[in-house]
């Protein structure tokens, strides 16, 4: 049976909600945790290798079991404990008294999941082992996050985590992050385990919403078929009804000119006035920065949202993308196109808006 439900995934920036001389404190608290989590990482996935591939040790003798079991469940496990408690055991002895065991137990979870659906793989010799890094986000579960409410005065969501209070900021956020805390404060939505992120000095909360899809009167016997070309974003067709949907000009020529005119301003550069040295002769540069990567993702968001508004208003409860491993493949060979037009990022965001809708996606 299909879930009712889907989760959303949103980048928050918090600050800590303290006075500046109190914030060192905060801050070596979370950049212990973000190392403890690094290594304890690389200790987990490490000893869940060595599990699943000590009965490949061919050199230890006969009477060597080899079962990944209790052996209090079953006579010929190896383990004193479930297999899944044993790297977390591990890691809470290592770590214990620099860490809480509820981070611990959560980053156990995740990379015990990932590992076996990835197992089959790492057995065959087709994919390496993970190496996580010293940045890895820091797990967020729902019970280390307390007294959340909107401030008025602050005009922010403030909340603690780890004890330590923060508030969001959302700036002037043309995005939908608003809408979710109001929802989420009312009890609408469901707030999962989050991650946080620290990066540049500044704190990311990956926030991970559960909520149920939306309902729309869709029937799965209408078919909207939809391809996505260069010199339209998205082209699509239902009901004997066609459109377009965005154009050349207005994507990728605006790209075109963006990138342009950040060479000309790396090429000035050699001639602004340093005054401060490297940051005051790239001033200019650091304006600009991360500007194609915004548009662009803005006007897939747009184009995504046009192509699921077409879906919901013709009742089409079913989406083809069409031709499109044949036209990934082009784009891989002209590196013009590979460079500058974003189908797979545009894909991503309409199978996501299509779930969300409760549309079947089917990409031919």
């Amino acid at each position: 049976m299909e879930k009712s439900t889907m989760t959303l995934t949103r980048r928050i920036q918090l600050l800590i909600d303290l006075p500046a001389n109190e914030q060192k404190e905060m801050w070596e608290k979370l950049y212990r945790y973000q190392n403890r989590c690094f290594r304890a990482a690389n200790f987990i996935v490490s000893h869940l290798y060595v599990q699943e591939m000590i009965k490949d040790f061919f050199y230890l003798t006969e009477e060597i079991q080899y079962k990944l079991a209790d052996v209090n469940k079953d006579e010929m496990g190896i383990f004193t404990r479930s297999k899944t408690h044993t790297t977390a055991r591990m890691v809470f002895d290592r770590f214990k008294g620099e860490i809480t065991t509820d981070i611990l137990g959560s980053l156990n979870h995740t990379i015990q999941s990932t590992f076996s659906k990835n197992k089959a793989d790492y057995w065959q010799g087709t994919k390496s082992l993970r190496n996580f890094k010293k940045d890895i986000p820091i797990p967020l579960p729902v019970k280390c996050i307390s007294k959340m409410k909107y401030d008025p005065e602050k005009k922010a969501y403030c909340f603690n985590m780890f004890a330590i209070p923060v508030k969001t900021y959302l700036g002037k956020d043309f995005t939908d992050k608003r809408l979710i805390m109001e929802r989420l404060l009312r009890g609408e939505i469901k707030l999962c385990t989050s991650q946080i992120q620290l990066k540049a000095a500044k704190i990311y909360w990956l926030a991970v919403f559960e909520f149920e899809k939306e309902e729309h009167k869709l029937k799965p016997e209408i078919i909207a078929e939809a391809s996505l070309s260069l010199e339209h974003p998205i082209v699509v067709k239902a009901n004997n009804v066609r459109i377009n949907i965005g154009s050349k000009e207005e994507f990728l020529y605006r790209r075109l000119a963006i990138q342009a005119s950040q060479k000309r301003i790396q090429d000035g550069i050699a001639y602004a006035r340093s005054g401060n040295g490297v940051k005051r002769k790239q001033k200019a540069l650091y304006k600009t920065e991360n500007l194609e990567s915004r548009y662009v993702s803005h006007r897939l968001h747009l184009y995504s949202r046009k192509l699921i508004d077409f879906c919901i208003q013709q009742k089409a409860g079913t989406l083809i993308l069409k031709n499109q491993e044949d036209k990934i493949g082009i784009a891989k060979e002209q590196e013009f196109v590979l460079r500058n037009w974003s189908y797979y990022e545009l894909q991503t965001k309409i199978k996501y808006k299509a779930e969300k809708a409760g549309i079947e996606l089917i990409i031919g």
